[in-house]
């Protein structure tokens, strides 16, 4: 008995909605691909979990830090063609797998009702362990939590259905970004210099790194190598999971 094919992610979608740790978190993984959803018509959603308040590299007050980095993310959304930011405001770097965090992404999953979603992976990526935050793992695992079975599912949380009428939604795909088995990559070249200007939006992150092109640029070129793309070519990659 011959196997089915492997299934492909769909070709277009409405709504996509990307549920990442920190303000920047996207832009570093997934700026270029979210510029050619946009670019093809889909309404895409930025949900951040944190402030992003424990970052930097400076002298700026921690009680400025959050506020700028929301400012920040707000800019580099636009630069990929997304004006629907939204923060939870989570303490960076203390996210725990909790049913507050799990119900908090649901309805945001209801209210949007994406047949994608974007998120971090779970898993731990020991080659590239700082893709592997605590901050990122804890975000991917809510994220398919509240995917399945949470925003799906009329009887779970039922305020949400009770006090705030949002009915349930099934997501067709997610995407798992920075995943150790990245199974589908997206040809970002076209769009490298949209994703550049989104990441250099956080400067109170990037501001003092005078290789950071050079050092993604020649990140994407390994991700395009290893799924096959022609010399030249920068990717994204992704591990898609099928949740419909």
């Amino acid at each position: 008995m011959t196997a089915p094919p492997p299934r492909r992610p769909a070709e277009h979608v409405e709504r996509a909605l990307c549920v990442l740790a920190h303000p920047d978190d996207v832009d570093f993984g997934s700026a270029g691909t979210v510029a050619t959803w946009t670019a093809a018509g889909t309404e895409v959603t930025y949900l951040i979990v944190t402030d992003g308040d424990a970052g930097g590299f400076d002298d700026t007050p921690r009680d400025r830090m959050g506020p700028l980095r929301r400012e920040e993310q707000t800019a580099a959304a636009k630069a990929v063609g997304v004006t629907d930011v939204r923060f939870l405001g989570y303490p960076d770097g203390r996210l725990e797998l909790t049913l507050e965090l799990r119900r908090d992404i649901s309805r945001v999953i209801r209210q949007v009702r994406p047949q994608r979603v974007l998120t971090s992976s779970p898993e731990r990526y020991y080659e590239r362990i700082g893709a592997s935050h605590p901050d990122h793992m804890t975000v991917g695992e809510s994220t398919l939590r509240a995917v399945y079975p949470d925003a799906r599912n009329p009887f779970a949380f039922p305020e949400l259905l009770g006090e705030e009428g949002l009915e349930a939604w099934t997501v067709s795909e997610v995407w798992l970004g920075a995943s150790p088995r990245a199974d589908h990559a997206v040809d970002v070249t076209d769009v490298v210099e949209l994703k550049f200007a989104a990441l250099k939006s956080h400067v109170s992150q990037v501001g003092h790194l005078d290789d950071l092109e050079a050092f993604v640029t020649g990140w994407m070129a390994q991700n395009a190598r290893s799924h096959g793309l022609p010399d030249g070519r920068l990717a994204e990659t992704f591990h898609v999971v099928h949740t419909a």
